[in-house]
């Protein structure tokens, strides 16, 4: 971004990204059933062509939650030749699931992460924590990917994707880098003592001026995060086997101090995180689109 003429670093900013399978170079004559996930940071699409997944993205949120949904899944179209013509059936999830102009359907983000993450991980997962930009879930599903009970929190954006970025941008480092930098320490500190946003932000200069290294206050926060969500998890009970999804499974620094709190391994993909809600929203999409086509023969 630049500002009269002065180059200004988004140091919040994860990076968008789109994806095709190579292993599926024409999906001409496939059932073509798609999921849109309007987070509160974040939007993904996720097109399955005869329920393999076929493309993604994954783009900022904007202001408007229409054309963000219309932008994401244009982008995971590239160079597919699809249009949104040749979606069979298309189901919204996500904060907002009810502003996808092209869904025939909405469906909770609880259950398409849940959905999601069966595929992700595979039928064993038993325990997931979706890690978003606003809030932080505690769910639990059986083999099939069904949600069995949930618990949420949602008071304030501590413990998320947002509040990761604010700290990012308050500490002038890019939020990608967060979790590595976050062991460059000698010695793990103790956690920040709030990390309500307004509070945390306060704290954080706090230390600075007393002469720790931004390496030692991101270690700080990422403990407290981790010690928040790890405590989400254990009011609704751990059973292996365990996983991460959203946009915080991506920074090491908060996964594996809750490992390590937690005495859990969490499962390892080479899959995006990220579009575990919009994958299960596709997912479920092709559910019934499939249910609809068999009733109709």
């Amino acid at each position: 971004m630049t500002i009269n003429n002065v180059e200004k670093t988004e140091y919040w900013r994860w990076e968008e990204s789109n994806w095709k399978n190579p292993n599926i170079p024409d999906c001409s004559g496939s059932l073509i059933t798609a999921g849109v996930d309007i987070g509160s940071t974040s939007t993904q699409a996720v097109i399955l062509a005869d329920g393999e997944l076929y493309a993604y993205s994954s783009i900022r949120t904007g202001s408007n939650s229409p054309n963000s949904a219309i932008d994401a899944m244009k982008w995971a179209m590239d160079g597919t030749g699809l249009s949104l013509e040749d979606l069979r059936y298309t189901v919204g999830t996500g904060y907002g699931r009810v502003n996808v102009p092209f869904a025939n359907k909405s469906v909770t983000e609880i259950s398409c992460h849940a959905r999601g993450a069966n595929m992700i991980y595979g039928p064993s997962l038993r325990t997931i924590l979706d890690m978003g930009g606003q809030d932080c879930k505690a769910i639990h599903c059986n083999e099939e990917g069904k949600v069995t009970s949930f618990m949420m929190n949602d008071k304030c954006a501590a413990g998320t994707g947002r509040g990761m970025e604010v700290i990012a941008n308050l500490l002038s480092v890019h939020v990608e880098d967060i979790g590595e930098m976050s062991f460059k320490i000698d010695e793990e500190p103790p956690p920040v003592s709030s990390i309500c946003v307004i509070f945390a932000k306060t704290e954080a200069t706090n230390l600075m001026r007393a002469g720790w290294s931004k390496e030692k206050v991101l270690a700080a926060y990422c403990h407290a995060m981790a010690l928040r969500v790890a405590r989400l998890l254990e009011r609704n009970g751990i059973e292996e086997d365990f996983a991460i999804t959203g946009g915080i499974a991506k920074n090491i620094g908060v996964v594996r101090r809750i490992e390590r709190i937690l005495g859990v391994k969490a499962l390892e993909t080479k899959m995006d995180q990220q579009i575990a809600g919009a994958l299960g929203a596709a997912l479920i999409a092709n559910d019934q689109s499939t249910s609809w086509w068999k009733r109709k023969e």
